[in-house]
């Protein structure tokens, strides 16, 4: 959600308006009744003169200005001044080595060193090998329970001559390295550089081959690679996708390719704390600000490998329902249930298939939680839209905000059970006083659930389940919740009284940004919007808006107070200071303060980066009771390792710009490594407005992601896709595509819940020995069989793209089936004209498909369909998943691989699960000359058509009235 609000009577009054003149004039009068309407509400709910407006005071919104370390040249070099440890006492263990770490000499550079550590060696697998250091004494040490973040352990017992990965060191100054055994490799090594391990400061460095290629180590809007140079901030932060930056979630894994030894491996760090990570051109090092080194060293020896030995020990992704893979559509400021209800009809009567519709915060009463506005969305009204949405086998999902809001004492009328019962259930975080800590989020002064309270769960149930028998939802999005917060403390522990009050930050108008090439393609529109904005910005606020209450002094410190303190350390402002992406880097803006307590007494210093994963893993367990057996959907904006296995994930608050087109591909490719495969951005972008081009190509780039959704914020001009004629008849071609190979993504899917495996894949995982597909990010492949070429700049009618594996391999066009001529590494131009997306299906593969419909439900009734593409031995080969597409516990199921050899296709069903729908077609690309005739086992086909070298047969409907996978089936042709 965007910080700056957005009036929405504004925008409609700009998407009404018929020319500029009559534009201004009801912009005009739209900022006069919404200003009128804020001190009317405002006055009513907190009795406070009708002049008055109260917001959050500007003095709470300020932190206190931190210097990065990493920008600071007179910041020590912990590797210069610190001595390190010694290793003694060195044991061997059933399972590995234990031995204690001494302080050779004291450093506190950024803290105060602790004197004596634990080592644990731990041999958890063949492919796994986890080495854990912390203080002995753990009184002011946080310790990342098991309970609550997934600990990988012994899969099997190994002895250590199973393991390719083998432990070594130095004893004084103790260094390690982790070698591989088949190969002598160094995979890490911190030889060289001294451990410092201090109260509020941990560091530790590895050399890396020069040339190196990582990837990982999220959650950014980066290129693919973090390439030397880059200094990476992993801290969850509430901010609007800035490039290069520390935004919503935290992923300390990195995948190191190393194409010198056709070798890859990965390193996961286990810790919950605020961290950065620097890369050299030969070293990388790593900096907590608290916790354990908890490490986790995973062998490869390709991406694929240590992609699926990561997931499967951080928690396996839950396979979705069935129809969140159909297309969904969002905004900020569908303001009404009526406008709500006339997108709807709009996608029908337009017909572009649409599975699901989303509210942000437009439908709550007053941005509550669990609440409907009884003006805007009344809830008789709003729940028989909900109903005929249901009746036509769509769906709904709501928004779902981190903070729940605090009533005012003073006004008796402002009751909020879902508050009260959070009360009773003490299941709120606290000052380190025992009183409550009370933030500012959209409803005012808010408190925030405390996941690690022992009645959270239960009190987050309940208002889930009471909430879906008024409004019934499919499924929940999640956002704010790194968490979120407007104000730096508990701004309202003495203000909320004044509630609801308004955001601290101004009320503005429409975007007034456009993609680059707005102005050569849409010249005309951009005079007219230019136009409004003019009149916009020059028309003067009424003087009786803005009214702040203020209670202390608005200046603020510039002593950084990055002091050292022992114990637990300084809180809010530890000596050594990240580069957190907010305006003075305190970690307090815009979250809830690091010295807020949960029940147990942990700080939120040291599990900020959960808090996401705590809201997601409750809103899961929730969700299991309102839809018994069914399998939840969740889209969750924070997210840590493990989150994949109860929610997706979006991309955030991305703008409307070709740029961020771009970076939507490494972004999903890293959720992939992360083991979040259910990922998608906001299609045609959420900041700024779209404009036809962009919005264009994008529609088309999203339909191969995962997710797919179009979002945009209050200020921007509509984007729909209806909105534009070639917006809406280029999503009408992809969505046919895309909703054709629906059980080719299910399966995927499917796939990616056994094995960590996404759908979305990078070229260079699947052809990991070519150096020169390493920093691909502008073509993907979906599984194995299908590669996406994207257009990702204006005002071209051609990409260039590269065809993997030629000569050895064969890819053929998905329209025309004509197989590519290109060479080895040749980037070719392929025509791209507006409204057409590069799709390649690679031989060897056999993909499952349906004929598509309006909504899944549909589409999973039609008939079904085989492409079959042979390599150049005349092979391919495939899978399809089925299943009731729903339930949590999946009784019947069914799978069906497919062979293609010599001139027949062999089809091998297992499973229990029944599909009635016949085989209806049948595409195999590549075959040499026409055959002389097409058999279904016994059975002679005559009407098929031979071109391109494509064999095409439709209408075996009769001969596979069974079902198309009741029995094994051999179709032949010679």
């Amino acid at each position: 959600m965007l910080f700056t609000t957005k009036v929405a009577s504004i925008v409609t009054a700009f998407l009404a308006a018929g020319s500029a003149a009559s534009a201004s004039s009801a912009f005009r009068k739209a900022k006069s009744s919404f200003s009128t309407s804020v001190i009317s509400s405002t006055a009513s709910a907190t009795s406070s003169a009708a002049s008055e407006v109260v917001s959050v005071a500007q003095w709470a919104t300020l932190g206190v200005t931190q210097y990065p370390n990493i920008f600071d040249p007179n910041a020590v070099d912990a590797n210069e001044v610190c001595s390190g440890y010694s290793l003694s006492g060195l044991k061997t263990t059933k399972t590995g080595l234990y031995g204690r770490l001494k302080l050779l000499k004291a450093c506190n550079v950024y803290g105060y060193d602790f004197d004596e550590l634990s080592l644990i060696v731990e041999y958890q697998s063949a492919e796994r090998l986890n080495v854990q250091i912390r203080p002995i004494d753990l009184t002011y040490v946080y310790v990342l329970p098991e309970t609550l973040v997934s600990k990988p352990g012994i899969d099997t017992f190994t002895p250590f001559i199973d393991s390719d990965l083998v432990f070594t060191y130095t004893a004084s100054p103790f260094s390690f390295s982790i070698v591989r055994k088949s190969t002598g490799e160094i995979l890490f090594s911190t030889a060289g550089n001294p451990l410092v391990y201090e109260n509020q400061f941990i560091q530790f460095n590895t050399s890396l081959p020069k040339g190196h290629f990582l990837t990982g180590l999220g959650e950014s809007i980066h290129g693919f690679q973090q390439e030397p140079g880059a200094n990476k901030t992993l801290y969850a932060n509430d901010v609007g996708d800035p490039i290069d930056a520390n935004i919503y979630g935290v992923h300390p894994i990195y995948v190191d390719q190393r194409y010198d030894t056709n070798t890859t491996h990965g390193v996961y760090l286990r810790n919950s704390h605020a961290q950065e990570v620097l890369i050299r051109d030969e070293s990388l090092t790593w900096r907590l600000l608290g916790g354990t080194l908890d490490l986790y060293f995973l062998s490869g020896t390709t991406v694929k490998d240590v992609i699926t030995q990561y997931v499967s020990s951080i928690g396996l992704p839950s396979l979705i329902p069935y129809w969140s893979l159909g297309f969904h559509q969002c905004r900020w400021g569908y303001n009404t249930s009526n406008r709500l209800s006339e997108v709807i009809e709009n996608f029908r009567k337009f017909n572009i298939p649409l599975e699901t519709i989303w509210t942000d915060i437009d439908y709550m009463d007053s941005y509550k939680d669990f609440t409907t506005d009884p003006y805007r969305y009344p809830l008789e009204k709003f729940k028989a839209v909900l109903e005929d949405l249901h009746a036509n086998h769509q769906h709904f999902v709501p928004i779902v905000d981190a903070a729940i809001y605090h009533p005012s004492p003073l006004n008796e009328s402002d009751i909020y059970p879902v508050f009260d019962d959070g009360i009773a259930a003490d299941v709120f975080l606290k000052n380190p006083d025992g009183s409550l800590y009370i933030g500012a989020v959209w409803p005012g002064y808010t408190v925030y659930p405390d996941w690690l309270a022992p009645g959270a769960q239960d009190w987050w149930t309940k208002a889930m389940v009471d909430w879906h028998k008024k409004v019934p939802f499919d499924g929940i999005w999640l956002d704010m919740n790194e968490v979120s917060s407007f104000c730096v403390g508990s701004c309202g522990s003495k203000n909320y009284s004044q509630n609801p009050v308004h955001p601290p930050f101004d009320v503005g108008g429409p975007a007034t940004t456009f993609p680059l090439g707005f102005n050569i393609t849409n010249s005309t529109d951009l005079q007219y919007y230019n136009s409004i904005w003019y009149t916009y910005t020059h028309t003067p606020e009424p003087s009786t808006t803005t009214a702040s209450t203020t209670t202390s002094s608005t200046t603020v410190s510039t002593n950084p107070m990055n002091t050292k303190a022992p114990g637990k350390g300084n809180i809010n402002y530890p000596p050594y200071a990240i580069n957190h992406q907010q305006g003075s880097h305190d970690l307090a803006i815009h979250a809830v303060s690091p010295n807020a307590t949960h029940a147990d007494g942990t700080p939120e210093y040291d599990v900020h980066n959960l808090w996401g994963y705590g809201i997601t893993n409750a809103t899961y367990n929730a969700l299991l009771e309102v839809f018994p057996g069914k399998r939840p959907f969740i889209i969750s904006r924070s997210t840590f390792p493990g989150s994949g296995t109860k929610s997706g994930h979006w991309g955030g608050d991305n703008n409307a710009d070709w740029a961020y087109m771009y970076f939507s591909i490494p972004q999903a490719l890293s959720f992939g490594i992360f083991g979040i495969p259910m990922f998608g951005v906001d299609v045609c972008g959420f900041n700024g407005n779209t404009d036809m081009e962009l919005c264009n190509r994008w529609m088309q780039l999203g339909a191969f992601f995962p997710f797919y959704r179009n979002h945009n914020y209050l200020g921007a001009i509509d984007q729909e896709p209806y909105v534009w004629e070639s917006v809406a008849e280029a999503t009408r071609t992809v969505m046919a595509i895309r909703y054709e190979l629906l059980p080719y993504y299910y399966t995927l899917m499917y796939e990616a819940s056994k094995t960590g495996l996404p759908a979305m894949r990078a070229l260079s995982w699947e052809f990991p020995y070519d150096k020169s597909l390493a920093s691909v990010e502008t073509q993907f492949l979906v599984g194995e069989a299908i590669l996406v070429t994207p257009v990702l700049e204006p005002l071209v009618n051609y990409v260039k793209g590269i065809f993997p594996g030629v000569p050895d391999e064969v890819w053929y066009d998905y329209y025309t089936h004509e197989p590519v001529s290109a060479g080895p590494g040749e980037n070719i131009t392929l025509s791209a004209p507006l409204g057409h997306i590069n799709v390649h299906i690679r031989g060897g593969y056999v993909i499952p498909t349906q004929k598509p419909a309006y909504t899944t439900t549909e589409s999973r009734k039609n008939d079904w369909g085989l492409t079959v593409a042979l390599d150049k031995a005349g092979s391919a080969r495939g899978a399809l998943y089925v299943d009731d597409g729903e339930s949590v516990a999946v009784e019947d199921s069914l799978v069906v691989d497919f062979v293609a050899t010599q001139g027949s296709l062999y089809t091998f069903p297992r499973g229990t699960y029944d599909v009635c729908q016949p085989l209806a077609t049948l595409t195999i690309l590549g075959v040499d000359s026409k055959p002389r005739v097409v058999s279904l086992g016994e059975s002679k086909i005559s009407n098929f058509t031979y071109v391109n070298n494509t064999i095409f047969v439709e209408n075996l409907q009769a001969l596979t009235s069974a079902g198309a996978w009741a029995t094994p089936l051999v179709i032949s042709w010679e």
